[in-house]
């Protein structure tokens, strides 16, 4: 099982890798995800089948429309690739655990939101709050499965202290801070608290120092000036991230039980 499990999670991970795309693509635009079905952008063409395999597909076609000749993002296939690497990932953190499903949300729903950001500057609602309905119940379920409710409460104080602490960052610099960080740092803190209320307050940290290092090198090198907008939202999930996979190592100096 500890072979299989990552396995399994690498081949959904790539086909939900495929759905995010569309996601990615639609949902700012205030578009359905289910209809029409996939087609080129440029042509209006629809794809077929064989089109649809994820990565394959992209390089079956060469990157490029099968009736027009128009490129297609190279985006497509990067995020099933990157999706697919985070399932197994999070396969490898939990193994057969209920928690994985839920973590495999959480990253997926991470990914889509980062890229989103990137591309608009916006954390869509239409993402962050159907991931926080799929999580909690599955969540409910692994403490069940687990016999202890404290990860639960863990989980409730975790999104609660996030958002607020967001909050309270949003209202003194709303140009630095959208509110859709703020939402995201709640379904962040649910997360991350669920693993222990430690996990929440090294996750706040490691998405303000990314975010701080990165921003400082993008203006030293002279490819953004202080002026210039820098989306919050990758970071906060890039140090989310980093702490559900390897939190436990930074932390584990400091064994205190669950906080």
């Amino acid at each position: 099982m500890a072979i299989v499990t990552p396995v399994v999670a690498g081949i959904i991970g790539l086909a939900v890798g495929w759905a995010l795309g569309v996601v990615i693509h639609r949902v700012p635009n205030r578009e359905s995800v289910i209809r029409p079905r996939p087609h080129c952008d440029s042509c209006q063409a629809p794809l077929a089948v064989a089109d649809l395999i994820p990565v394959l597909g992209w390089i079956r076609l060469r990157g490029r429309c099968r009736t027009c000749g128009q490129p297609i993002g190279w985006r497509y296939p990067f995020v099933e690739v990157a999706n697919a690497a985070l399932f197994v990932a999070a396969a490898i953190r939990f193994g057969t655990s209920w928690a994985l499903p839920a973590f495999c949300i959480f990253f997926g729903a991470l990914l889509a939101v980062s890229v989103i950001d990137l591309e608009r500057m916006i954390i869509p609602n239409r993402i962050v709050y159907p991931t926080l309905a799929a999580v909690a119940p599955l969540l409910v379920l692994a403490a069940v499965t687990g016999g202890s409710w404290e990860p639960l409460r863990d989980a409730a104080l975790g999104g609660a202290a996030s958002f607020l602490a967001l909050l309270v960052v949003h209202l003194v610099s709303p140009r630095g801070m959208g509110f859709g960080d703020v939402r995201l740092g709640g379904v962040d803190g649910v997360m991350l608290g669920w693993l222990g209320l430690r996990f929440v307050f090294l996750g706040v940290f490691v998405g303000f120092a990314l975010g701080s290092v990165i921003g400082i090198g993008l203006i030293a090198t002279r490819l953004r000036s202080r002026r210039d907008a820098l989306p919050f939202g990758p970071f906060m999930a890039a140090g989310a991230v980093v702490v559900v996979l390897w939190g436990h190592a930074i932390l584990g100096r400091y064994p205190t039980g669950r906080l």
